[in-house]
């Protein structure tokens, strides 16, 4: 049963932090397509790992992880004012390249139906 509450709020935090987000002001992270792909909280919810992708790539992300890394004080603020915690969990950002890999099964998916088309 306390996996369902860490789920829970993990996925309150995902769509906060998400909000969040598109306020900042770092062209690091302004500038950026980003994607939270998802947040994995500990059972104790004392800390959060969120895993940021974006549609330009693994490098974009990189560079965006380090803008929200310094923003990760305003973020947690925010966060924890917007869902009420007790304690808010420690944030650390991750760059995932799920987007960029997501983007390129799909190109291929279309080949193959491309190829099949015009076999058929």
């Amino acid at each position: 049963m306390a996996g369902y509450k860490a789920d829970r709020v993990s996925e309150d935090i995902k769509r906060e932090i998400i909000a969040v987000i598109r306020e900042l002001k770092d062209p690091r992270v302004k500038d950026k397509i980003l994607t939270v792909v998802r947040v994995e909280v500990t059972h104790d919810l004392s800390y959060a790992k969120v895993y940021v992708s974006a549609l330009e790539g693994i490098d974009a992300a990189k560079e965006a992880v380090k803008g929200l890394v310094s923003a990760t004080g305003k973020i947690r603020h925010e966060v924890g004012s917007r869902l009420r915690l007790r304690k808010t969990p420690e944030l650390k950002f991750i760059a995932d390249d799920s987007v960029e890999h997501g983007i390129e099964l799909f190109k291929k998916i279309q080949k193959v139906t491309r190829n099949n088309d015009e076999q058929n």
